[in-house]
């Protein structure tokens, strides 16, 4: 086991105190900014269980249109989902899902956007894992075994570490 850092200078994460306790970074000296982050990530299926999502026919209903408001929804309860996360005041959310039939998959994307003290890359993250999911929930009586992945952020705008994108 590993001995905690001894200030917290020593160590790039930041919730954790000099002690190695985790705690809440203060954020009330940080400017606002206009924040964005954009995460993405997918889920494949089998043939059939995506052409039941393209043609509208699952038993639950439309696969997508729930998907997207369970991102959106999701995205507004990062914090009550991811501990040290702080409440943010989202200014926007958009969710896209696009269908790649030859992949037999389903890519969702999910942009977060705020005027605050920290940044939105949580609330984009947890926005498309919860669409994926919900996906797998509306669909899993058709497919069992449908794989998600690649969820990761492609993108943030704002704040004191400025912009940064995806390199691959």
């Amino acid at each position: 086991m590993s001995t905690p850092p001894s200030s917290p200078e020593a160590s790039p994460l930041t919730h954790f105190d000099s002690q190695g306790q985790a705690h809440m970074v203060d954020v009330s000296a940080k400017a606002e900014t206009h924040r964005v982050a954009v995460a993405t990530g997918t889920i494949r299926m089998l043939p059939a269980t995506l052409a039941l999502i393209q043609s509208g026919t699952a038993k639950k209903g439309d696969v997508l249109g729930v998907a997207r408001i369970a991102a959106i929804q999701a995205s507004k309860r990062t914090s009550d989902l991811i501990p040290l996360c702080h409440p943010l005041p989202i200014t926007r959310v958009t969710v896209n899902f696009e269908i790649d039939a030859a992949a037999c998959d389903v890519r969702c994307t999910a942009q977060v956007e705020t005027l605050g003290r920290t940044g939105v890359e949580m609330e984009a993250l947890t926005a498309v894992q919860v669409g994926l999911l919900t996906v797998y929930d509306m669909c899993k009586a058709a497919d069992r075994g449908m794989v998600m992945s690649g969820i990761r952020v492609l993108e943030k705008h704002g704040g004191k570490s400025g912009d940064w994108s995806a390199t691959s």
